[in-house]
């Protein structure tokens, strides 16, 4: 996920994520983009007992209670499961793009690197509880609710990260929850069952990587830390950034990435679903989160395509 928690409108791009397309690596330059900031649940808070409109209602609503959302979750990891092996019986196989990997993959120990929210942890309780407040994402509420320790796996990445640490394979998570954060995630996914082999394994924002500048919340250097490490076998998140570096966010340059990339995915890279935040969004308004909220929707609006 990216930096923090940003609810948005619900879109399809799952679908493309989820192609099983056959890996046939490509070289590329990866763009990337700046972290989606917060989106704005409402202007301002409804009168008690008034809910009130709010953009974000059916994407949590979705996550919470289709039946769609876990058939497409369990999908996903099931895939995965399905191409480990092959990917351990490859010596060359990596999931990093050529521009993050450093040094030669070939000997190092097998990994995979996964994001952590709305990849392996759901936080759909905290946005249900924007929704249900009129509130909007700040950080305050967001360490409140992360400190609570209560989010659940996403379906299906138990088993399968069960199953690769059985085979030898170290679960890393790079993920832009803070690194004050740690020790309460940490503490989290074991709670639910997920493999920590020991603290190095969480790779949170503010992670020291040595010759490498962090820009914003973007995962690059983490990416590249973890090659020095290991042979990354494949990589899991919800949203473009936490694959490749997007330099531009914007709608050309996010759909660059993806065609550049596109038979990487379902066989190195797997994305999750998440339709309530994420960098998409603010793709569309020029990543001006600074305008007033009633701007940025009509900008979304405007995005939309229309019958003819």
């Amino acid at each position: 996920m990216s930096a923090a928690m940003r609810p948005a409108v619900a879109v399809s791009l799952l679908a493309a994520a989820l192609s099983l397309a056959a890996c046939k690596p490509t070289s590329l330059t990866a763009p990337s983009g700046a972290a989606a900031k917060p989106a704005t649940a409402t202007a301002a808070k409804p009168a008690t007992g008034d809910v009130g409109a709010n953009d974000n209602l059916n994407a949590v609503l979705w996550v919470q209670r289709a039946a769609e959302y876990e058939a497409v979750t369990q999908t996903v990891y099931r895939a995965a499961a399905d191409q480990l092996d092959a990917a351990l019986k490859q010596p060359n196989w990596d999931a990093l793009v050529p521009g993050e990997r450093g040094n030669a993959a070939t000997g190092l120990p097998p990994a995979v690197v996964m994001d952590v929210d709305e990849t392996v942890l759901d936080n759909s309780p905290y946005q249900a509880r924007l929704v249900h407040d009129g509130a909007s994402y700040d950080e305050a509420t967001w360490d409140l609710w992360v400190a609570e320790k209560k989010a659940k796996p996403v379906p299906g990445v138990v088993d399968f990260a069960k199953a690769a640490a059985a085979k030898g394979v170290t679960i890393l998570y790079i993920s832009n929850r803070a690194v004050h954060l740690k020790d309460a995630t940490i503490a989290n996914l074991r709670a639910e069952g997920l493999p920590v082999k020991d603290d190095s394994v969480f790779l949170g924002l503010g992670t020291f990587v040595e010759g490498c500048e962090q820009n914003g919340s973007e995962k690059l250097c983490r990416r590249k830390l973890a090659g020095q490490k290991y042979r990354v076998l494949m990589q899991f998140g919800d949203q473009l950034g936490d694959f490749a570096e997007i330099v531009s966010n914007t709608p050309k340059d996010r759909d660059a990435l993806y065609a550049e990339y596109a038979d990487w995915f379902g066989e190195r890279w797997y994305m999750l679903p998440n339709p309530t935040y994420g960098s998409w969004e603010p793709a569309v308004f020029n990543n001006a989160w600074e305008q007033p909220a009633a701007d940025r929707r009509k900008a979304k609006l405007d995005a939309l395509e229309l019958a003819k």
